[in-house]
């Protein structure tokens, strides 16, 4: 059973990523999306100055700066390899996202790293959640995967579609 990690967010938080899982590179070095291939922290670097040439803790604090809150759906589960296909469905442990909702009622935007994402959140988790009057506002998009896995766009096109949470926490202000 493979174990993945806290959520990185402060009470504040107005965006929240969501991955599926981390992949094993990320597990091995106990970091999200460490994969060298990985898009993740390249566009993060362009939006907003927290990439690959920053210690790892210095990048979550500049998305913490932000207000971007960084976790996944998936809390345990069983999987062979990295692959999100690979994820046994029958074994998944889902995060306790209620108490997340609970803490950051300032959470506008929710961003889900890939199409897995997006729909293990619908089938697990947007069933169990309490109606808020915070949750009414939240808006939810799907963003194309930043795993080396997903090939079919460049690094450059993937960045033009995340450039969106930049955006969204510019009109938030």
């Amino acid at each position: 059973m493979l174990t993945g990690f806290g959520c990185v967010f402060q009470s504040d938080a107005r965006v929240l990523i969501l991955g599926s899982m981390p992949g094993q590179a990320s597990l091995d070095h106990t970091q999200y999306y460490a994969h060298p291939r990985n898009s993740f922290w390249y566009i993060m670097e362009q939006l907003f100055d927290a990439g690959w040439n920053r210690p790892y803790q210095q990048r979550l604090s500049t998305l913490l700066q932000h207000r971007i809150a960084l976790w996944d759906v998936v809390h345990q589960c069983i999987r062979k390899g990295s692959l999100d296909a690979a994820i046994d469905n029958k074994s998944i442990v889902a995060n306790d996202f209620q108490s997340l909702f609970n803490q950051c009622t300032d959470l506008h935007h929710v961003f889900f790293n890939g199409q897995k994402a997006a729909r293990l959140f619908a089938e697990l988790i947007e069933p169990t959640l309490q109606a808020s009057p915070s949750r009414a506002t939240l808006s939810y998009m799907t963003l194309p995967s930043t795993s080396p896995a997903h090939a079919t766009m460049s690094r450059e096109q993937k960045l033009n579609e995340w450039s969106c949470i930049a955006d969204c926490l510019s009109r938030d202000l």
